[in-house]
């Protein structure tokens, strides 16, 4: 018997029934997206509800990220059973008179994001180095613009999960060294409330985590694996572990934007302090929790800062490749304008605004009021038989997919009354 069991170990023919670890060679393109919802804006947007109202506006970081997880699967399924992203997509399938304004606001969209992402990373190091706002964007533009004109796709998607872990190792450290009131966190998680003056800071924490950007990013970044099968088995087969690998990446998001909320309720809502730029958090967590933390949140946010100006650079280019009908590749011509469109006149935009942590917050309320264009073009080309074939969505998901649009829509509508 034992001879038999070590004839059978020597064999190479064995049918593979494991596939465990198959999972690895599908995550990357879902954490490349979640490095956009933990990006400066949303470092902003989440310190700034902490701060002001405590844990009472947890439950948008949980409806966002729902709305998020729904959104990205189904745009990437575009990508995988397509071979389009959702720019090459809408320019294919809609007349020009729809695509080109939405395509158009979309770049605008990316604008605001990179300005955002460019702040961040100049606010992180100002407050790591003493570097003026001005010189910090420029070095943190040209730092990205030589990684993303250099480095192939699989290099940058390496740096942005380390980029990631590290920012999620950050923040885990920073919880330890507060006391949280879990109760109250719970039931903010789960209980959507409305304080008196929070809906800028509740439409920016929605701009800040569903983005219109990533949207179009994830439909591009999807096929970078080759996951574009012809059989119908292959692309089921993809199908399955490209949901686990958005579940994985949005539940890793959800749980760092929450952890900002959540330090920022645990000290600066109980000491009664409104944070206003990042700058102020850092100095005030100092004397709270420490120079270790202080240091910690600079070095994280600088980590954000930068690879969120990567995936905003790469999307840019996405979009506006899409326009002319190609996918996105840095050494074509339509990738490097988008993308040098998008970090370009999002870095001169720096040199005119005044309060960078102001600009933070109205940069994400933008991305927010673009969002519903973006989500209804892609429910329409994902509902198209013409488009998607046998995997269309069902009348189920569509519904889904449009209720969706439709709360998008109503809280922006509820920010321009209020």
């Amino acid at each position: 018997m034992m001879r038999n069991i070590f004839k059978d170990l020597k064999r190479r023919d064995h049918k593979r029934y494991l596939g465990g670890l198959d999972v690895f060679k599908y995550i990357g393109p879902g954490l490349l997206v979640t490095v956009g919802f933990i990006d400066p804006g949303n470092w902003a947007s989440n310190f700034a509800a902490g701060s002001e109202f405590g844990y009472s506006l947890l439950w948008v970081v949980t409806l966002s990220t729902i709305m998020l997880i729904v959104l990205q699967h189904n745009v990437a399924h575009l990508g995988i059973v397509t071979g389009l992203c959702l720019s090459e997509a809408a320019t294919k399938y809609t007349p020009s008179w729809v695509s080109r304004p939405i395509l158009g606001t979309a770049v605008l969209a990316s604008i605001s994001t990179s300005l955002a992402e460019i702040l961040g990373g100049a606010i992180a190091l100002q407050m790591l180095f003493g570097i003026p706002i001005v010189w910090g964007s420029i070095l943190t533009t040209v730092f990205v613009v030589v990684m993303l004109f250099t480095n192939s796709y699989k290099k940058i998607e390496r740096s942005i999960i380390a980029f990631v872990s590290v920012i999620g190792l950050s923040f885990i450290y920073e919880l330890f060294l507060v006391k949280i009131d879990w109760p109250l966190a719970i039931q903010g998680w789960v209980t959507p409330s409305f304080p008196n003056g929070s809906m800028l800071i509740i439409m920016s924490v929605l701009g800040a985590v569903v983005m219109p950007h990533n949207l179009f990013l994830h439909s591009e970044v999807i096929q970078s694996h080759e996951y574009n099968k012809k059989d119908d088995a292959s692309i089921r087969k993809v199908l399955k572990y490209e949901l686990f690998d958005t579940l994985f990446s949005m539940i890793v998001g959800w749980a760092i934007n929450s952890a900002m909320i959540l330090l920022a309720a645990a000290t600066f809502f109980k000491s009664g302090i409104q944070v206003e730029e990042l700058q102020q958090a850092k100095s005030l967590l100092e004397p709270l929790l420490g120079s270790g933390a202080a240091l910690v949140f600079a070095l994280a946010l600088l980590m954000a800062g930068v690879s969120s100006t990567i995936t905003s650079g790469m999307a840019a280019g996405s979009i506006f490749a899409g326009i002319f009908g190609e996918s996105y590749h840095i050494k074509d011509s339509h990738s490097q304008v988008g993308v040098i469109l998008s970090l370009g006149i999002a870095l001169l935009l720096i040199f005119f605004i005044g309060n960078p942590f102001k600009g933070l917050l109205i940069s994400q309320m933008i991305l927010s009021i673009q969002l519903p264009f973006t989500v209804f073009l892609q429910v329409g080309l994902t509902s198209s038989r013409k488009v998607m074939g046998q995997y269309v969505n069902s009348k189920w998901s569509t519904f889904v997919l449009y209720a969706i649009a439709a709360v998008v829509t109503v809280l922006n509508i509820m920010l321009l009354v209020s």
